[in-house]
């Protein structure tokens, strides 16, 4: 399979790559960069050069090939609306050239927003909460495809920490703030459960996406749910700084815009992911990570 991937060369995409090509597949990777090219040179995917804002060269990879990965996507917080928008503009591009094929078109989305207080499983949907990304409306559009248009659309809803070495999200920043405050905090009793996977077992699922698709079909990429408090400790024990709790009414001070996401967690189940397209994460897990010094060496 020829298989069309945006973001590429980005953290997840960088994993995605080796693991297409590993299996068989031929890769066509979406760079806006000269280091982005050569990344994917390097993996033996084919270079195609530009970037999100260029729909026609979006659709141009999608017709040279048998099924597109859109992984890219702008995590700057403050633009969250304009990234949103370009996310569907994407997808919209991607079904509109492939409508009426069974090429299959993933798109990536997030845990985070999941309906609390039980075990959210693949079919529940987002409820709105304004601090996080609106990636839930991109969704919405990828299942209209599905329903309306029988494109071949579906979802992978990953964790918010794709762990291991080269991380850059939520848990690096966790760690050079801890630092900065000298103090590993946790938010409240810190028993929100923070989802995780490792980054070989998101690149595995996102394989097994394109290799069994469904059209509509969502997917739940974590591999464990960590209280945060045991993250905090974790981080405490491996820096050797004390761990406390944070009042929730403080820790936009300690933590910034990062608030939001800290103070949030969810409960997945993937078990129709495990049953549907025989997923087994096998990885380490994030405390092991952190243990090993993926976040400090």
């Amino acid at each position: 399979m020829r298989v069309f991937v945006t973001g590429a060369s980005g953290w997840i995409g960088s994993a995605v790559v080796p693991e297409l090509i590993n299996a068989g597949h031929q890769v066509l990777g979406l760079a806006r960069s000269d280091s982005a090219a050569a990344t994917l040179e390097t993996h033996r995917a084919e270079v195609l050069r530009g970037d999100m804002r260029d729909l026609d060269l979006l659709r141009e990879g999608a017709r040279k090939t048998d099924a597109v990965l859109h992984l890219a996507y702008n995590h700057d917080f403050s633009q969250m609306e304009q990234a949103g928008r370009a996310d569907r503009d994407a997808l919209t591009a991607f079904a509109e050239e492939l409508a009426g094929s069974d090429r299959p078109v993933v798109i990536a989305s997030g845990l985070l927003g999941l309906p609390v207080g039980r075990e959210a499983t693949e079919e529940d949907l987002h409820e709105a909460h304004e601090g996080l990304p609106p990636r839930f409306r991109a969704e919405l559009l990828a299942k209209e495809w599905a329903r309306e248009r029988g494109v071949y659309t579906s979802v992978v809803r990953l964790a918010p920490t794709v762990h291991g070495v080269g991380d850059w999200g939520f848990i690096t920043s966790y760690v050079a703030i801890a630092r900065q405050l000298g103090t590993a905090f946790y938010i409240g009793d810190g028993s929100n459960r923070w989802p995780a996977i490792s980054r070989a077992d998101a690149a595995t699922l996102y394989r097994l996406s394109i290799e069994r698709p469904r059209a509509g079909a969502v997917l739940h990429g974590a591999a464990e749910h960590v209280a945060f408090r045991d993250i905090a400790e974790a981080v405490g024990r491996k820096l050797d700084l004390p761990v406390a709790s944070l009042a929730p009414e403080a820790a936009q001070e300690k933590f910034g815009a990062l608030a939001t996401f800290y103070a949030l967690g969810v409960a997945a189940s993937t078990a129709a992911t495990r049953e549907h397209y025989g997923w087994e994460p096998s990885g380490p897990t994030l405390l092991q990570d952190i243990a090993d010094g993926a976040y400090t060496d």
